[in-house]
């Protein structure tokens, strides 16, 4: 699944075109990916212009003028490609090359721009694990929405914040941070890469940087900044370019090359100063990478 900085990348690759333009037809080439289309989904789009281009964790959110909110996941192989009649491209950054196949072009929304340029935006997706849904107008009461956490990318998640959320919690330190109910958009990539900045070990229970002394604030102070920092060290190369992935202009994201532990099983440590190296676990049946000797 794409984690939150490829979707950032694809909401900005889409926005310019997006918001601002007046949908002038929707084509849905199936009756639906993987929950069927809303009833009359066109039909409520066509004609309407899009306010504003969202995010909410790991889902597009999009604002259409007397509309429901038009929610869109990319699932593990989906896509967005605009076009114009000068060109085509296909926003955000994965490692795994994108489909380009027209037999997996399930929507298409025929917009015309605030230039008064007509330009389409066509969803790939070749595994059909993607989705397009509506939501009311606040958004928050949807099933896909509702009871989600915190962004991770602005300064509202900080080390108090932090110590709030894993209070007296026994589970593994990954298994919070992966929990969408507490922080919203973390993914596994993302997550290993924060605690090896923070040299916070995967297993430790994550309660033991909610206690009141002094090493716990500090070590939960360090984690928020290493997330806040490693998103949008990823955002700011266009995600983290994993399999099937693709940039709106096609080009490719380069934070993959900078993956300090994440798939690096039995390289050195890049810590400075530590002679350990990367070990791979297994908890709750996703892969973990990190070091023993430095993350502690």
């Amino acid at each position: 699944m794409p984690e939150l900085p490829e979707v950032e990348t694809v909401r900005r690759g889409l926005q310019p075109v997006f918001e601002g333009a007046r949908i002038d037809r929707v084509e849905t080439r199936r009756p639906n990916l993987r929950y069927p289309f809303p009833e009359r989904f066109g039909d409520r789009l066509e004609g309407r212009r899009v306010s504003s281009l969202g995010r909410r964790a790991k889902y597009l959110v999009a604002d259409v003028e007397d509309a429901p909110l038009l929610i869109c996941h990319l699932g593990m192989s989906g896509s967005f490609r605009v076009e114009t009649d000068e060109q085509a491209a296909t926003p955000g950054v994965f490692h795994h090359e994108r489909s380009k196949a027209e037999t997996h072009d399930h929507v298409v929304f025929h917009l015309t721009d605030t230039t008064g340029t007509p330009a389409r935006i066509v969803f790939n997706d070749p595994r059909r694990f993607g989705f397009m849904l509506f939501a009311e107008r606040d958004g928050a009461e949807h099933p896909m929405l509702s009871g989600l956490g915190v962004e991770p990318t602005g300064n509202t998640l900080d080390g108090v914040l932090l110590a709030e959320l894993f209070r007296d919690k026994k589970t593994p330190l990954k298994a919070a941070l992966l929990d969408q109910r507490l922080i919203a958009g973390l993914g596994n990539i993302y997550v290993a890469e924060a605690l090896w900045r923070a040299g916070l070990s995967p297993t430790r229970p994550a309660g033991t940087i909610a206690g009141p002394g002094k090493v716990a604030r500090e070590r939960a102070e360090l984690l928020a900044t290493s997330i806040r920092e490693v998103i949008a060290d990823a955002i700011a190369a266009g995600g983290s370019s994993l399999r099937d992935y693709v940039h709106t202009d096609g080009s490719l994201g380069y934070f993959q090359h900078s993956f300090s532990v994440y798939d690096r099983e039995g390289e050195a440590c890049a810590h400075s100063g530590c002679a350990g190296h990367v070990e791979r676990i297994v908890q709750s049946g996703r892969s973990t990478f990190y070091c023993r000797q430095c993350q502690r």
